[in-house]
């Protein structure tokens, strides 16, 4: 089951109190991210955060799960509704969270005259 836009979206909403929050679509699922930075998946209407060891004190009870069929488990996020929460867990997990990859400058291809 994927997730619904209109999930994404309540999501978003709830982390609206958060400056630098985005997300993408990925076949049907969806990636939040956090000041550039990959915080969470949405899979199937359940949000997981990055299981780092500020994740894991913010929800000590937590459950994990992978977001998607042969993932790495990710800390399961229940407590959706309350913004005040989210925005409390985004921000002590942000300085665990790995930093955005670089991307590698594309390889000019041939295909043009003189090559």
């Amino acid at each position: 089951m994927a997730t619904s836009k209109e999930y994404i979206q309540y999501l978003l909403d709830q982390l609206s109190g958060l400056e630098g929050i985005s997300s993408r679509s990925m076949m049907g699922e969806y990636i939040i991210y956090y000041k550039e930075r990959i915080a969470a998946y949405v899979c199937d209407e359940r949000l997981l955060v990055k299981p780092v060891e500020a994740a894991k004190a913010y929800i000590p009870d937590g459950v994990f799960e992978p977001p998607y069929e042969g993932a790495k488990d990710m800390l399961l996020v229940e407590n959706v509704d309350n913004p005040e929460y989210l925005k409390g867990l985004f921000e002590a997990i942000y300085e665990e969270l790995p930093p955005p990859k670089k991307k590698k400058p594309k390889k000019k291809t041939g295909g043009g005259k003189g090559d």
